[in-house]
Protein backbone atom coordinates (compact mmCIF):
# COMPACT_ATOMS: atom_id res chain seq x y z
CA UNK A 1 0.00 0.00 0.00
CA UNK A 2 1.11 3.46 -1.22
CA UNK A 3 0.84 6.92 0.56
CA UNK A 4 -1.49 9.47 -0.56
CA UNK A 5 -1.69 13.11 1.08
CA UNK A 6 -5.26 14.25 1.26
CA UNK A 7 -5.51 18.36 3.13
CA UNK A 8 -8.55 18.20 5.11
CA UNK A 9 -8.42 21.89 5.87
CA UNK A 10 -6.37 25.22 4.03
CA UNK A 11 -4.99 27.50 6.77
CA UNK A 12 -5.34 31.05 6.52
CA UNK A 13 -3.69 34.60 7.91
CA UNK A 14 -5.04 37.84 7.41
CA UNK A 15 -5.46 41.00 9.45
CA UNK A 16 -9.01 42.30 10.64
CA UNK A 17 -9.89 45.13 12.81
CA UNK A 18 -6.57 45.21 14.20
CA UNK A 19 -6.26 41.65 14.80
CA UNK A 20 -5.25 38.82 13.65
CA UNK A 21 -7.73 35.76 12.01
CA UNK A 22 -5.41 32.69 11.21
CA UNK A 23 -5.08 29.05 11.55
CA UNK A 24 -2.87 26.40 10.47
CA UNK A 25 -3.58 23.72 7.52
CA UNK A 26 -4.24 19.91 8.56
CA UNK A 27 -3.05 17.35 6.58
CA UNK A 28 -4.05 13.44 6.47
CA UNK A 29 -0.84 11.23 4.95
CA UNK A 30 -2.96 8.02 4.75
CA UNK A 31 -0.40 4.60 4.01
CA UNK A 32 1.14 1.84 5.77
CA UNK A 33 1.44 4.33 8.71
CA UNK A 34 -1.54 7.00 9.00
CA UNK A 35 -0.03 10.57 10.05
CA UNK A 36 -2.22 13.34 10.39
CA UNK A 37 0.00 16.44 10.30
CA UNK A 38 -0.83 19.89 12.38
CA UNK A 39 -4.55 19.43 13.73
CA UNK A 40 -4.96 23.03 14.22
CA UNK A 41 -6.52 24.70 17.94
CA UNK A 42 -8.95 23.32 20.26
CA UNK A 43 -11.92 24.99 18.76
CA UNK A 44 -11.57 22.87 15.57
CA UNK A 45 -11.76 19.55 17.01
CA UNK A 46 -15.06 18.38 14.90
CA UNK A 47 -13.06 19.16 11.48
CA UNK A 48 -10.05 17.41 12.49
CA UNK A 49 -12.46 14.14 13.55
CA UNK A 50 -14.53 14.53 10.62
CA UNK A 51 -11.76 14.99 8.06
CA UNK A 52 -10.20 11.36 9.17
CA UNK A 53 -13.39 10.15 9.14
CA UNK A 54 -14.09 10.72 5.49
CA UNK A 55 -10.84 8.81 4.37
CA UNK A 56 -12.47 5.99 6.38
CA UNK A 57 -10.04 5.97 9.25
CA UNK A 58 -10.49 7.22 12.80
CA UNK A 59 -8.54 8.70 15.17
CA UNK A 60 -6.79 5.19 16.87
CA UNK A 61 -6.11 4.46 13.16
CA UNK A 62 -3.34 7.38 13.65
CA UNK A 63 0.68 6.23 13.92
CA UNK A 64 1.74 9.33 14.28
CA UNK A 65 0.50 12.99 15.42
CA UNK A 66 2.62 15.87 14.13
CA UNK A 67 2.69 19.70 14.84
CA UNK A 68 5.20 21.06 12.84
CA UNK A 69 6.02 23.61 15.07
CA UNK A 70 4.64 24.44 19.05
CA UNK A 71 2.32 26.91 18.41
CA UNK A 72 -1.30 26.77 19.27
CA UNK A 73 -3.49 26.34 16.04
CA UNK A 74 -0.97 23.37 15.07
CA UNK A 75 -1.50 21.21 17.78
CA UNK A 76 -4.77 21.56 19.38
CA UNK A 77 -6.04 18.56 18.81
CA UNK A 78 -3.13 16.13 19.48
CA UNK A 79 -5.24 14.99 22.59
CA UNK A 80 -7.46 12.75 19.47
CA UNK A 81 -4.39 10.90 18.82
CA UNK A 82 -3.66 8.72 21.99
CA UNK A 83 -2.47 5.76 20.24
CA UNK A 84 0.09 7.89 18.00
CA UNK A 85 3.45 8.60 18.49
CA UNK A 86 3.78 12.75 19.09
CA UNK A 87 6.26 14.82 16.56
CA UNK A 88 6.14 18.65 17.90
CA UNK A 89 8.97 20.29 16.81
CA UNK A 90 11.99 19.13 17.71
CA UNK A 91 10.60 16.90 20.62
CA UNK A 92 8.99 13.00 20.14
CA UNK A 93 7.67 11.60 22.48
CA UNK A 94 4.62 9.00 23.49
CA UNK A 95 2.75 9.16 26.76
CA UNK A 96 5.61 9.71 29.27
CA UNK A 97 8.62 8.09 27.50
CA UNK A 98 10.46 11.20 25.32
CA UNK A 99 12.95 9.68 22.77
CA UNK A 100 15.82 11.38 21.81
CA UNK A 101 16.78 12.48 18.31
CA UNK A 102 19.34 14.92 16.42
CA UNK A 103 16.89 17.18 14.96
CA UNK A 104 19.48 19.76 15.98
CA UNK A 105 22.38 18.67 14.32
CA UNK A 106 19.96 18.51 11.07
CA UNK A 107 19.24 14.53 10.97
CA UNK A 108 15.76 13.02 9.72
CA UNK A 109 13.60 11.11 11.80
CA UNK A 110 12.73 8.14 9.75
CA UNK A 111 9.05 7.00 10.09
CA UNK A 112 9.47 4.19 7.45
CA UNK A 113 11.37 3.98 3.68
CA UNK A 114 9.12 6.90 1.87
CA UNK A 115 8.23 9.02 5.13
CA UNK A 116 10.78 10.90 7.27
CA UNK A 117 10.40 14.17 9.12
CA UNK A 118 13.05 16.65 8.47
CA UNK A 119 14.48 19.89 10.99
CA UNK A 120 13.62 22.66 8.69
CA UNK A 121 14.17 26.19 10.85
CA UNK A 122 12.19 29.18 10.30
CA UNK A 123 8.97 30.10 11.62
CA UNK A 124 10.00 29.25 15.03
CA UNK A 125 13.37 27.52 15.68
CA UNK A 126 12.56 24.08 16.15
CA UNK A 127 10.16 23.86 12.54
CA UNK A 128 9.58 20.46 10.67
CA UNK A 129 8.48 19.71 7.64
CA UNK A 130 7.45 15.97 6.70
CA UNK A 131 8.47 14.56 3.36
CA UNK A 132 6.50 11.60 1.63
CA UNK A 133 7.19 10.09 -1.49
CA UNK A 134 3.92 8.65 -3.19
CA UNK A 135 2.90 7.11 -6.21
CA UNK A 136 0.58 9.08 -7.98
CA UNK A 137 1.95 12.59 -7.03
CA UNK A 138 5.62 11.73 -6.92
CA UNK A 139 7.64 13.82 -3.57
CA UNK A 140 5.17 15.72 -1.31
CA UNK A 141 6.84 17.62 1.66
CA UNK A 142 3.95 18.91 4.02
CA UNK A 143 5.59 22.35 5.52
CA UNK A 144 5.04 25.03 7.52
CA UNK A 145 5.44 27.85 5.06
CA UNK A 146 4.42 30.89 6.90
CA UNK A 147 5.45 34.40 5.59
CA UNK A 148 8.74 34.12 7.80
CA UNK A 149 10.02 31.61 5.67
CA UNK A 150 10.51 34.54 2.99
CA UNK A 151 11.68 36.86 5.26
CA UNK A 152 8.84 38.64 6.29
CA UNK A 153 9.51 41.49 8.83
CA UNK A 154 6.87 42.61 11.87
CA UNK A 155 7.41 46.41 10.63
CA UNK A 156 5.08 44.98 7.39
CA UNK A 157 2.68 43.48 9.54
CA UNK A 158 2.71 45.44 12.86
CA UNK A 159 1.34 43.51 16.12
CA UNK A 160 0.93 40.46 14.10
CA UNK A 161 0.67 38.22 16.85
CA UNK A 162 2.29 35.22 14.94
CA UNK A 163 5.58 37.46 13.71
CA UNK A 164 5.61 38.68 17.74
CA UNK A 165 5.55 34.76 18.80
CA UNK A 166 8.48 33.76 16.41
CA UNK A 167 11.47 32.84 18.06
CA UNK A 168 13.97 34.12 15.52
CA UNK A 169 15.27 37.52 15.45
CA UNK A 170 16.47 38.38 13.18
CA UNK A 171 15.23 35.06 10.05
CA UNK A 172 17.44 32.35 9.95
CA UNK A 173 16.78 29.38 7.92
CA UNK A 174 19.14 26.36 7.51
CA UNK A 175 20.04 23.90 4.83
CA UNK A 176 17.04 21.92 4.86
CA UNK A 177 14.31 24.62 4.71
CA UNK A 178 16.63 25.65 2.10
CA UNK A 179 16.60 22.30 -0.06
CA UNK A 180 12.52 22.60 0.76
CA UNK A 181 13.00 25.50 -1.59
CA UNK A 182 15.14 24.80 -4.00
CA UNK A 183 14.85 21.40 -4.29
CA UNK A 184 12.85 19.62 -7.17
CA UNK A 185 10.07 18.18 -4.84
CA UNK A 186 6.95 17.57 -6.67
CA UNK A 187 4.89 19.39 -4.61
CA UNK A 188 4.16 21.19 -1.39
CA UNK A 189 1.30 20.90 0.63
CA UNK A 190 -0.83 22.97 1.46
CA UNK A 191 -0.13 25.22 -1.56
CA UNK A 192 1.76 28.17 -0.39
CA UNK A 193 0.28 30.55 -2.59
CA UNK A 194 -2.71 30.81 -0.11
CA UNK A 195 -0.13 32.66 2.05
CA UNK A 196 -0.07 36.34 3.15
CA UNK A 197 1.83 38.14 0.35
CA UNK A 198 4.97 39.80 1.59
CA UNK A 199 6.51 43.08 0.21
CA UNK A 200 10.17 41.89 1.03
CA UNK A 201 9.97 38.99 -0.27
CA UNK A 202 12.97 37.86 -3.14
CA UNK A 203 10.94 37.35 -6.62
CA UNK A 204 13.11 34.32 -6.66
CA UNK A 205 12.05 32.76 -3.71
CA UNK A 206 8.79 33.97 -3.81
CA UNK A 207 8.55 32.18 -7.54
CA UNK A 208 10.83 28.96 -6.36
CA UNK A 209 7.99 28.22 -3.79
CA UNK A 210 5.07 28.32 -5.83
CA UNK A 211 7.01 26.25 -8.66
CA UNK A 212 7.16 23.52 -6.35
CA UNK A 213 3.22 23.58 -5.81
CA UNK A 214 2.53 21.89 -8.96
CA UNK A 215 -0.47 20.61 -8.24
CA UNK A 216 -3.29 21.64 -5.52
CA UNK A 217 -3.76 18.79 -2.83
CA UNK A 218 -7.84 18.39 -1.80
Amino acid sequence: MSYTVHVLQNGFSTMQNEAMLANCSCTLIKGPTNIIVDTMTAWDRSIVEEGVASHGLNCDDIGYAIATHGHSDHLGNLNLFLKAKHIVGFTISYQHEFFIHPFETGEPYKIDENVEVLPTPGHTTADVSVVVRTQDMGTVVVAELHAELHSCHEDEYPGDPILQASELEPFEEDSNSEEVISSENDCVAPEPTSLRPSRKTAPSSRDQVRSLALKRLL
